[in-house]
């Protein structure tokens, strides 16, 4: 007998969990990507391939504010990064 819900609920959400940021460029929206690693004997398994994502100060609408940006948008001069 089990003793609780048997569709997967793991119980309270704890503060970092409801507080995560999605893992996603705040400049150009990049996202991980989500494909199939195929075997020789054409096993399948997923696999996440997560962008570049940096973690800086930049300048948004004259405030400094903390953002997740990918090195691309970075390189490209995108991001105003704060004094």
């Amino acid at each position: 007998m089990a003793s609780g819900p048997s569709f997967g609920y793991r119980g309270p959400l704890r503060l970092e969990e409801s507080l995560a940021m999605a893992w996603k460029c705040d400049i150009c929206g990049k996202r991980p990507l989500v494909g199939n690693k195929v075997s020789h004997a054409n096993n399948k398994s997923k696999t996440r391939s997560l962008p570049n994502l940096q973690k800086l100060r930049a300048t948004v609408d004259g405030r400094t504010q903390r953002v997740l940006a990918c090195t691309r948008c970075i390189k490209a001069g995108k991001v105003i990064k704060a004094a």
